[in-house]
């Protein structure tokens, strides 16, 4: 028997919030691996070209694995929520907001020495 199967169905209200928190760990995916391409081909004039392809890459890393990450943090939250246990927690925020504070910092240092 799959998962979405097992327990019971939750209320529809939690289930689509749940959802719409999947999107936007989503949205925020594709603004990484939007900001990897904006690096890529506008920044030129920034730094060498070593250090924009390292950074693209970081960013188009982390927006793949924070879509996959996205996707099964949403399947451990519904299967909880069929079960009627606890939300599971997650160490995708802390994770996230580090590494944007990393990668604004290599932005900044990139812009200050250009």
């Amino acid at each position: 028997m799959r998962w979405w199967e097992t327990g019971t169905r939750p209320d529809y209200r939690f289930s689509l919030a749940n959802e719409r928190t999947f999107l936007a760990w989503i949205r925020t995916a594709l603004a990484l691996i939007a900001g990897a391409v904006g690096i890529d081909q506008f920044a030129s004039h920034l730094g060498s070209p070593l250090t924009r392809l390292s950074l693209a890459l970081v960013l188009f890393c982390a927006g793949g694995t924070l879509a996959g990450t996205a996707y099964a943090r949403w399947a451990r939250a519904e299967c909880a929520m069929r079960h009627e246990a606890d939300l599971p927690r997650s160490l995708l925020l802390p994770a996230l907001a580090t590494l944007t504070a990393l990668l604004a910092t290599a932005l900044a240092w990139l812009v200050i020495t250009s």
